[in-house]
C-alpha cells in the first residue's frame, strides 16, 4: 500500500478506537451500580485494545517488507488479563459488600424468573 493510504487506514483505525472508549465512558456515567459500571469499560477496553493492534500492524507492516505480528503478545496479554482483572474486582467489591452489610445484588435467576 502507498504511505498516505496506510496512514489514512491507520488513523481512522485509532479514531474508531477512540470512540469506542468514549462509548465506555458514556457507560460509566450512565450506569448506576458498580457491578453495572464493570461491563463498560471492560468490553470496551478489549474492544479497543484489538482495533489499535490492528492499526499497528497496518503501520509496522507497511514500514517493513513482511508482515508485522510482533504487537499480538501486547493483545493476547491484555484480552487474558482484563476479564481476570474484572472477575477480581467483582469479587472483591462482593466481599466488601459482605462485609459492611450493605444489599447484595439479586442473583441472575433471579432476575429472569422476576421479569418473566
Amino acid at each position: 500500500m502507498s504511505t498516505p493510504l496506510v496512514e489514512i487506514v491507520v488513523a481512522v483505525l485509532l479514531l474508531a478506537s477512540g470512540v469506542v472508549v468514549l462509548l465506555a465512558a458514556s457507560g460509566l456515567v450512565r450506569l448506576a451500580d458498580f457491578f453495572q459500571r464493570l461491563h463498560a469499560p471492560a468490553l470496551a477496553s478489549s474492544l479497543a485494545s484489538w482495533i489499535v493492534t490492528l492499526a499497528a500492524i497496518v503501520h509496522f507492516s507497511s514500514r517493513g517488507e513482511a508482515l508485522a505480528l510482533h504487537t499480538w503478545l501486547v493483545i493476547v496479554v491484555l484480552s487474558i488479563t482484563a476479564p481476570v482483572t474484572t472477575i477480581v474486582l467483582a469479587r472483591a467489591a462482593l466481599f466488601r459488600r459482605r462485609q459492611v452489610g450493605d444489599a447484595l445484588p439479586p442473583p441472575l435467576g433471579a432476575r429472569a424468573r422476576d421479569r418473566g
